[in-house]
Order: C-alpha cells, then sequence, then structure tokens
C-alpha cells in the first residue's frame, strides 16, 4: 500500500489535502509520492542524478490505487521534465522508428532532424501551456528518426517538416475514433454477411458519426473489396493523431514520441518480451519507462482540458462573431470542419482496444483505467446530452482529405509519404483551438487564420473560392469566429478534481 503526505493508504486523499496551488510542486511530490517500482541502475556521472527515479507500476493501477488525479500530475511530471543520460535519455545504438531498429551507434548523441532533439516533450508542446502546440521553432522532422546514419539536413527528400500539435480534447477525440472504428467495423461484417448468404456481391455505403468513408464490397466468398473506400485505411480504423491521420492513439503517439525525441523507450515495445533485451538502443540504462509510465504520460493528455468558446464582451463584437459562424456554414467549411460530433459513451478508457502490436491492450490488462470525460480532470469538460451522451465540438470529421491542387500547391510541400498517405492529404484539422494555437498549417509557416483558409485547395477549393467571393467584413466574421475556439489554460491547482 502506498502512503501519501496526509494519510496512509488514501490513493492519494491526504494529499488531495495539502496541495498547495504550485503546479510544478504538485507535479513532482504526487510522482515521487506514488507507490513505485524500484529504480534500475544506471552510470553513474559525477555529481549528477536520473530525473527519474522511480516508476510507475501498472498493475497497482490496475488494482485501483490511484487515482485520475495521481496519475494526472505523474504524466505531468513525465511530460515537463528535462530528462538526461543517467534517466537514459539518448538512444545510441537504436533509430527513432517506432519499430525497434538498431543503429551505428558511433553517431551524434543529440541531432535537430533525426533526433534525439528535445531534453522533454514540454520544450514543444507548450502553447498556451504545458501539453499545447508549438512556435515554428518547435517543428519536428518526421521520417528523419527512421535514418541511419542520422540525417543533418532538413532537405524535405530526408524528412517532412511538421508543427508540433496540442493535445488538449485528445482523450475526447480518441474515443471518436474508437467509435466511428466500431460502426465503419459492423458496416464491414454485414457486407460481408449478406454477402455470403446470398450468395451475391454486395455493396454499403461506410457512414460513421454521418461521415461518409466511400463503400465497401464483399464478394459472396466473403472477401472485401476496399477499393471505393476513402479518407480512411483499407482497415476502417480511424487513426486521429499526427497530421495525416496514421496514429491510433495517445499511447502509440507517446510511445512513438519518447523514443524518437528524447530516446526514452517504453518497455511494451522495446523490453525483454519483444526485443530480447532490457536495453535496446545500448546507452547503460535498462527498462527506461514502465507500462506505468506510459499509462501515467497517456492519462495526462487524455485528460488536458477540452478546448472552448471565449466570446468578446462587446455586444457588437458577439453579434459578429455569431454571424461569422453562420457564414462558416454556409460557405460550406463545416461539411468537412464538422462543428460538433455525439460521443455516445463520454467514459474515456485506456488502453485502446485498436492499438497496434507494441502497445498496452485490454487483453493485457486486468481491468482498465478509466474516467468521465464530461466529469472529470482540469476541464472544460465534454457538454452532457440528456441521454447520458456527450458533444464535441471540435469541428472535424476525422478524415483525410486531398487539400492541394496544381493550381494551389502549397499544402503539397512534402516528398516523403508517411503512412501510406499522399502528400497532398492530410486529416481534416481540428479547428477547436484554432483561436490561440498558431502558427498554421502543417509546416507551422502561416502566421494567420486567413492565410490558412486561403490556401485551401483540392477539396476544399469550392469553399475557399466561396470566402474570396465573400466582402472584406463577411471574411473579418468568419475569422474572428475562429478567434473565439482557444485553449483556456487550466487553474493551478487540484480544485479541477471531484
Amino acid at each position: 500500500m502506498c502512503t501519501w503526505a496526509g494519510k496512509a493508504g488514501s490513493k492519494g486523499d491526504g494529499l488531495m489535502k495539502r496541495w498547495n496551488g504550485v503546479a510544478a510542486v504538485v507535479a513532482a511530490s504526487a510522482f515521487v509520492s506514488i507507490c513505485l517500482l524500484t529504480a534500475r541502475p544506471a552510470a553513474q556521472i559525477p555529481g549528477e542524478r536520473p530525473k527519474l527515479t522511480q516508476h510507475i507500476n501498472q498493475a497497482d493501477i490496475e488494482a485501483g490505487r490511484y487515482s485520475l488525479a495521481d496519475l494526472f500530475f505523474a504524466g505531468k511530471f513525465l511530460f515537463e521534465t528535462s530528462f538526461n543520460r543517467l534517466d537514459g535519455f539518448g538512444r545510441p545504438g537504436a533509430t527513432g522508428d517506432g519499430n525497434p531498429t538498431r543503429r551505428n551507434p558511433d553517431q551524434p548523441f543529440m541531432t535537430r532532424v533525426s533526433g534525439p532533439e528535445a531534453n522533454s516533450c514540454a520544450g514543444c508542446h507548450n502553447k498556451p501551456e504545458v501539453g499545447g502546440s508549438g512556435d515554428f521553432v518547435a517543428n519536428v522532422f518526421v521520417l528523419g528518426q527512421l535514418a541511419d546514419p542520422v540525417q543533418m539536413s532538413i532537405d524535405p527528400l530526408f524528412s517532412n517538416e511538421r508543427n508540433t500539435v496540442g493535445m488538449h480534447g485528445s482523450g475526447a477525440i480518441e474515443m471518436l475514433a474508437r467509435e466511428m472504428t466500431a460502426e465503419l467495423h459492423r458496416i464491414r461484417e454485414r457486407t460481408r454477411e449478406e454477402a455470403i448468404k446470398s450468395g451475391r456481391f454486395v455493396t454499403h455505403d461506410l457512414i460513421a458519426k454521418g461521415v461518409y468513408f466511400g463503400k465497401i464490397t464483399c464478394s459472396p466468398s466473403g472477401d472485401v473489396d476496399t477499393s471505393q473506400v476513402e479518407g480512411v485505411d483499407p482497415d476502417l480504423i480511424i487513426k486521429p493523431f499526427h497530421q495525416k491521420g496514421v496514429v491510433v492513439s495517445v499511447r502509440q503517439f507517446t510511445v512513438n514520441a519518447y523514443n524518437h525525441h528524447h530516446g526514452l523507450q517504453a518497455v511494451e515495445r522495446f523490453g525483454v518480451e519483444r526485443t530480447g533485451t532490457r536495453d535496446f538502443d545500448g546507452d547503460g540504462v535498462e527498462d527506461e519507462l514502465s507500462v506505468g509510465d506510459i499509462t501515467a504520460a497517456t492519462l495526462f493528455q487524455v485528460a488536458l482540458g477540452n478546448p472552448t468558446r471565449v466570446m468578446p464582451s462587446d455586444l457588437a463584437s458577439r453579434a459578429r462573431v455569431q454571424r461569422g459562424e453562420r457564414l462558416f456554414e454556409e460557405i460550406g467549411c463545416a461539411r468537412c470542419h464538422i462543428p460538433a460530433l455525439i460521443l455516445d459513451n463520454p467514459i474515456y478508457s485506456e488502453p485502446n482496444p485498436y492499438n497496434p502490436p507494441g502497445n498496452l491492450r485490454p487483453e493485457d490488462v486486468s481491468r482498465p483505467f478509466t474516467f468521465d470525460l464530461t466529469r472529470d480532470g482540469p476541464g472544460p469538460h465534454l457538454e452532457r446530452t440528456k441521454d447520458g451522451r456527450a458533444i464535441v465540438r471540435a469541428y472535424t470529421d476525422l478524415k483525410r482529405h486531398k487539400i492541394a491542387d496544381d493550381e494551389d500547391p502549397f499544402f503539397n510541400n512534402e516528398r516523403l509519404i508517411q503512412g501510406g498517405v499522399a502528400t497532398d492529404v492530410f486529416i481534416t484539422r481540428k479547428l477547436w483551438d484554432v483561436g490561440n494555437s498558431e502558427p498554421y498549417g502543417h509546416r507551422g509557416d502561416l502566421s494567420t487564420i486567413g492565410e490558412a483558409i486561403m490556401h485551401h485547395a483540392g477539396e476544399a477549393r469550392p469553399e475557399r473560392n466561396r470566402f474570396m467571393a465573400l466582402s472584406p467584413q463577411d471574411q473579418t466574421a468568419i475569422v474572428d469566429f475562429l478567434k473565439t475556439l482557444q485553449v483556456v489554460p487550466s487553474p493551478r491547482t487540484s480544485l479541477f478534481f471531484r
């Protein structure tokens, strides 16, 4: 049983009463107070110690020994901490590939392109608060981490430069993606059953939460034809993370990022069960991040408050914003940037059932960790409907679209294909934080919302043209409306936890 400052064995209740409102102190004290696994040995550097001296035991999480508050602040510590070599920072013998891959250890210890290139997650995710987006200077060079030898050039032939995206609201987004995936899979199975039973080819539309993903056809033998599927992979799994929409869950994103950016390797993917060694990257530090560590880091991100509306106080400005909201829908922007989607079950559960191998899955745990997205965590929370569902006002359809063409190839600047997705195709940007997540565009090279709108092309060209045909006053109204969609920094204390 763990012992907290205040009350022994209270699962954090004693500590909750003692939080003093200083988030950094709370985060650190919460983390080091949790019942943890024995720290692993590390090569000693005179006068230095690892920042992460203990690890969270996943079995203790499953046993219900920790509250959401406990794990949120433990995860916040893991997100904010500036790691060093004694923690296992760096990966001399491994690339940043999400699939465990060896590399020649005789390479630079840190490099801006291939990584590791950041000592903490918060080094990039920090606008308007920890867990948020990042400035252009914090861009990441996607796919550069696969290189061996490491790349020192930002040439687009070697990597895709991307701006840092915010994680606020990611819990709601992940749950939406799970429900949409389940809907698509049900349609696929129903189509297969009908085809086998009828002895003929059967085709059905793929529609999840009102979003059209093309068609699927099954033969009498049960073979599935996905050639008419659009906006999602043939496996029909909605992958809502990364600007290409190629990562299933925040957990997968987190395991990838710790290895890529910090050289910290998660046991669930790089540990002895999958690689045959406890030190895959050969830096002398074993079992760098436990399964429980990754759970805590994931829960911190998915429990961050959802973006919300920040309305102007004067009546004239409010009226202009409301007109802009109407115009946004009238000219068709809401076709892809759907203002709201309904989440049937607002209970977030970790881990994700669609996680690929190398990430914790439901069959790996005795019970998942759950919390209510409409009530628990720092907030703002999702709006709960009378029938117990939740409204996710994210302004997205979680579908990939072509957004560049020959007339305006601006958004088709990349040369490397990520996850099999064409270079001019991206998942619909979630706009619910657009008001204070500048810069814009997947590369972060647009300083205003207006520029981002004007570069919409491809499938979005009709909406872009309608915007350009509006009067300057109406264009301003739309931009002013979008500026009200913001991340609101959280309060400093634990008072947001019930």
